[in-house]
């Protein structure tokens, strides 16, 4: 199998049994799921909201670019049976290890925090209370599932949890949407030079293209690689090659098409709503608040339980992400399916960091504001883990065999020349 193969979505046999193709989809999906979180969902409100649908075409874009990059991501997982962290300690400086570590773990709480008000938020839209008590349930039922659901129940919950995605879908179908002025928006796209133009740009690619994601993806490959029996590293049984490299590739691909996807459709959503009518958003639950008397009742409910679902998808992976980076970097036992008593460590970055988050909601932030500084953070750390991801694939010293060329390679460093220069984009006032 050629790299050119691995960067197309792979044919897969019919299977007559849903349940069973279902299964055939898991770190892939789940990551591409939790890339719309409620902070996502409020970048690409925005979006819509402010320019309609001429930046419909960006979606479009940053599909490939995402699926390269994260093809790249679960490869070395599975090739070589280590996350990003543990690979990066084992090749390169300390101080690049820490560095990246340190970036990604701050970006994290600040995106838990931000997810975190967004669903509290969310819930106080359609249950009156007290918004800070709602954030501290919903930030504690995500530690206590992670810490006491055994990984392969916890892992088809999280599955199944991308079904509420679905909601955006719903809601763009309930919306009146003049779907020629969609179809021309993305065929010639009207491109704006202008500073509020470019940021939204960056920002849509800086929501997609997350560090996260890469830790994610990769210890996600490693657990299942653990889950199954007789299953081993790539590099130490290449007989399995074949069958796991069309695996992720499918799984990859069609993660990251949900992610576009539902991105899309959000988008959608916000043009033929909001920036019909002229009405600005800043975050997931003012788009809420302001579907209501547009759209009805029902598609307000939808986009609000949106919001809490994504959360409880995104909020796991955050956290996970965070302790997995943690774990590799001090040679801890690190796995969803160890116990508590086995693996201490692992599991108080989980919860530290979601504390982390709680906590910095309690201090009033401005959750756009939060929402920048995070994206700055994320653009300045994704730019060096990918640089890193590359070369590490690259390495046969790394990956052996299983180094990636080809349309592959070119796939990933030009999705990491894109996030650089959404990167330096961040920085440009305006």
């Amino acid at each position: 199998m050629n790299d050119n193969d691995l960067l197309q979505p792979e044919p897969t046999e019919p299977d007559p049994n849903a349940v069973t193709w279902v299964r055939r989809l898991g770190p892939g999906l789940i990551t591409g799921a939790a890339d719309d979180d409620p902070s996502g969902i409020g970048t690409y409100s925005q979006a819509g909201a402010q320019f309609g649908f001429e930046l419909l075409w960006a979606l479009l874009l940053t599909y490939p670019l995402m699926t390269a990059i994260q093809l790249v991501s679960a490869r070395i997982g599975r090739v070589t049976g280590k996350g990003l962290a543990s690979n990066m300690r084992r090749h390169y400086p300390g101080w690049l290890l820490y560095g990246t570590v340190v970036l990604l773990i701050t970006a994290n709480v600040i995106n838990i925090a931000a997810d975190l008000s967004a669903m509290g938020a969310a819930v106080n839209l359609l249950l009156p209370g007290p918004q800070q008590l709602y954030i501290v349930c919903l930030g504690g039922v995500s530690v206590v599932l992670q810490v006491f659901v055994p990984y392969d129940r916890y892992s088809r919950l999280l599955k199944w949890t991308a079904l509420t995605l679905l909601a955006y879908v719903a809601v763009a179908l309930i919306v009146p949407v003049s779907w020629a002025e969609v179809g021309r928006a993305i065929v010639r796209p009207h491109a704006q030079l202008s500073a509020a133009y470019l940021t939204t740009v960056v920002a849509v690619l800086g929501t997609t293209i997350s560090p996260y994601l890469f830790f994610w993806q990769a210890s996600q490959e490693v657990e299942e690689l653990r889950a199954v029996p007789n299953q081993r590293p790539l590099r130490r049984m290449p007989g399995q090659a074949p069958a796991q490299l069309r695996r992720i590739s499918f799984d990859t691909w069609f993660g990251m098409g949900v992610s576009n996807v539902i991105g899309f459709f959000i988008v959608l959503t916000a043009a033929a709503t909001l920036n019909a009518h002229h009405i600005d958003v800043k975050t997931s639950a003012d788009a809420a608040r302001a579907l209501e008397p547009l759209a009805g009742h029902f598609a307000y409910v939808l986009f609000a339980l949106g919001i809490v679902g994504t959360g409880l998808l995104a909020l796991p992976v955050l956290a996970g992400s965070a302790a997995y980076a943690a774990a590799g970097t001090f040679r801890w036992r690190n796995s969803l399916a160890l116990e508590l008593g086995v693996a201490p460590e692992f599991y108080a970055v989980i919860a530290l960091s979601t504390v982390g988050g709680i906590a910095f909601t309690f201090m009033h932030f401005d959750p756009i504001r939060a929402l920048y500084w995070s994206a700055v953070i994320n653009g300045v750390s994704a730019v060096p883990i990918m640089v890193v991801m590359m070369l590490m694939a690259r390495s046969k010293r790394v990956m052996g065999e299983f180094a990636v060329k080809g349309p592959l390679a070119w796939g990933g460093w030009l999705a990491t020349l894109a996030m650089a220069v959404a990167a330096m984009g961040v920085f440009v006032p305006g």
